[in-house]
């Protein structure tokens, strides 16, 4: 707990530190600030002062905080009905899917509905183990899918060291870090080696083909990595040539973020299985799994059975509803590509004035940026402390890698002015560091 926390927010931090356990992803002190109502893109703590939300919560508030129409059709289904067996089908679900389907490839027409997004990891792995026959599964190593015990094996990126062993057939394949790459080649006179080398390895490590690759399109949590050109198709062909089904986790991609609907729409790859989360309920917990009506028909064939309590509940699925009304009616996906090239202007210009800035990547209102020493390591105590200077000055985003990677998700609500705020309070935060306070 910070000395300079203001009264109201030291009560809640004691409170905090006698009921709530403090399993956070990325602390475990109790330290503020403590939130209190959040609107658009902006947040308020519990001593009024506000924040710019360049990370969406957990990137679920990517529409804004409390976005009206999502608001509106909760308060709907609490007047209807908040809660269904998820043994039978209730109407706000058939619609949602079928919305859903409307914004997918045509193949791409079968869905139910979980949770949170390790649900519907968990259950994506569970239908290609059922489809296939097969038991064993890989992911690229800077690739996050949830905490689950099943996603957590494959969230390579972090967050499962000092676990118990998790259940067997869980592998690494190299990412594409193409800016620190594990191999010491270059892009693209490297030839994709990296994941090429990996499939000879995998090969060789597994009982018979794996049952599927899970990726996601560009690599959030693991530090806003870009896959080169090519590697997703190159991980498609390899997936096809195995009889493996591929698995794309889109909850921190998909849904108009990257500035089209879809991130794999962008190389032009169909998967066998889509998995959906994050910002697709608004703000509420939903999650979706979609595959085609072969895999689905092959799965259930095979006894595959999945569900929750609260699974397909029409109160989340109203939310996801209002969701997708309000990315197609807005225009999201344009304004994904509006919002990205304004802040990129502002990252490149406050890249050209700090030398620990290494690097600028990613696309729509995913964005980051990858810090460096003077000798090249990674600026892992730059991060950190540009973080804690930026929250000071009013500003919120995530630190990855350790903290060598800032990650930007600026909501779709964020204006040009909000930008310019945030620009200059990341530049003075460098600047701070820089001059070592």
């Amino acid at each position: 707990m910070t000395d300079s926390a203001g009264s109201i927010e030291r009560e809640w931090l004691n409170r905090a530190e006698k009921f709530c356990f403090r399993a956070r992803l990325d602390r475990a002190h109790y330290d503020g600030p403590v939130f209190a109502r959040g609107e658009g893109s902006v947040v308020w703590d519990v001593e009024g002062k506000p924040y710019l939300d360049f990370n969406s919560g957990q990137l679920c508030a990517a529409l804004g905080h409390n976005p009206p129409r999502v608001v509106a059709a909760i308060a709907q289904a609490c007047k209807t009905m908040m809660h269904a067996s998820s043994t039978y089908y209730n109407v706000q679900e058939i619609a949602l899917a079928e919305k859903l389907a409307s914004l997918l490839p045509p193949s791409l027409n079968k869905t139910f509905f979980g949770m949170a997004g390790s649900d519907s990891t968990e259950a994506a792995i569970n239908i290609a183990k059922k489809v296939t026959g097969r038991h064993e599964i890989a992911s690229p190593h800077v690739g996050f899918h949830g905490l689950g015990d099943t996603p957590r094996a494959l969230s390579f990126a972090n967050w499962h060291r000092g676990m118990n062993p998790p259940a067997p057939g869980n592998f690494a394949i190299m990412a594409p870090y193409c800016f620190r790459c594990p191999i010491h080649q270059t892009f693209p006179s490297c030839r994709l080696s990296c994941l090429h080398g990996s499939l000879q390895v995998l090969d060789a490590e597994t009982i018979a083909p794996v049952a599927a690759v899970i990726t996601e399109p560009i690599f959030s949590a693991g530090g806003v990595i870009e896959p080169p050109p090519g590697w997703l198709p190159q991980v498609r062909q390899a997936c096809t040539e195995r009889g493996a089904l591929l698995i794309l986790d889109e909850a921190q991609t998909g849904l108009a973020k990257l500035g089209t609907m879809w991130g794999f729409e962008q190389e032009g790859v169909l998967p066998d299985i889509l998995t959906i989360s994050k910002h697709f309920g608004g703000g509420m917990a939903i999650c979706a799994v979609v595959t085609t009506e072969e895999i689905e028909n092959k799965a259930i064939e095979n006894g595959f059975a999945y569900s929750h309590s609260h699974s397909s509940d029409p109160l989340a699925c109203a939310a996801a509803l209002a969701t997708l009304e309000t990315i197609e009616e807005e225009n999201l996906v344009e304004r994904a590509g509006i919002i990205g090239n304004y802040w990129r202007k502002h990252l490149d210009s406050i890249r050209s004035e700090h030398d620990a800035i290494a690097e600028v990547r990613g696309r729509g209102i995913l964005q980051g940026i990858e810090m460096q020493t003077a000798d090249g390591h990674p600026g892992t105590a730059i991060g950190q402390q540009v973080a804690q200077e930026c929250m000071e000055m009013g500003l919120l985003f995530s630190v990855r890698r350790a903290g060598s990677v800032i990650r930007f998700t600026p909501p779709f609500t964020t204006t040009e002015e909000q930008m310019d705020q945030a620009a200059s309070i990341l530049n003075d935060a460098f600047t701070r560091v820089s001059a070592g306070r």
